[in-house]
């Protein structure tokens, strides 16, 4: 579902964020990314999600060749791609419901379908009584779980989260990751950047290590 061969990341100032990377995520595989800030976490996701270019080697993700993906395939390789931030980056000034609904809404999918979707899948994350409530009335918990309905409403692939608990106390991080294993479960390929070491090693999932922009670490 996702493979990189000797992927290499080069900025104008000479800084190489990724070094030969090579990898292989499965279907369904639930996969933690570690390692220091500035490590190249953050750049791996970029390259995997098409927000930027490889210098050099291959990225294939969902059946998409990255390293020639023109920008108007790009649309279609974000329709198989779900990604939780750190942050949230919640609309404020729209609902639970509305915020949920936009991948749907961006694919001009038939109301009643979306309607559907929206609601099951709210109740997944345990908010199906807060549909039209606002980002800001919500605890952080919430918010990240709304971040987490929003990238999963339209089934998609793959799964990245990026520091998806880094705000949150240690219940509610266990809570997140609770949902995101339920996802791959069901066949999502996820990806999970953490600092939260205790996290992982109560989870027992495989971890990569990053350091240098090199995976220097592959625990199975």
């Amino acid at each position: 579902m996702i493979t990189l061969e000797h992927v290499y990341k080069t900025y104008e100032n000479k800084v190489h964020a990724l070094r030969n990377v090579d990898l292989n995520l499965d279907p369904g595989e639930f996969v933690f990314l570690t390692g220091p800030s500035g490590a190249g976490k953050t750049t791996l996701f970029k390259m995997i999600c098409a927000f930027d270019r490889v210098t050099s080697g291959l990225i294939e993700v969902a059946g998409f060749d990255l390293s020639s993906v023109t920008p108007e395939t790009v649309p279609y390789l974000r329709r198989k791609l779900g990604v939780v931030y750190q942050d949230y980056k919640l609309l404020k000034n729209r609902s639970v419901y509305d915020n949920v609904a936009l991948p749907l809404k961006i694919r001009s999918e038939g109301r009643e379908l979306l309607d559907r979707r929206v609601r099951d899948i709210l109740e997944q994350v345990g908010l199906g009584a807060k549909l039209f409530e606002y980002p800001e009335s919500l605890s952080g918990g919430e918010q990240q779980r709304v971040s987490i309905a929003r990238a999963l409403v339209h089934r998609p692939s793959v799964l990245i989260a990026d520091e998806p608990t880094g705000n949150l106390d240690p219940e509610l991080s266990e809570e997140i990751m609770d949902l995101l294993e339920k996802a791959a479960a069901q066949g999502t390929t996820v990806f999970v950047a953490t600092h939260n070491h205790d996290l992982v090693r109560r989870r027992r999932k495989r971890t990569l290590e990053i350091r240098h922009g090199e995976i220097v670490g592959d625990c199975r």
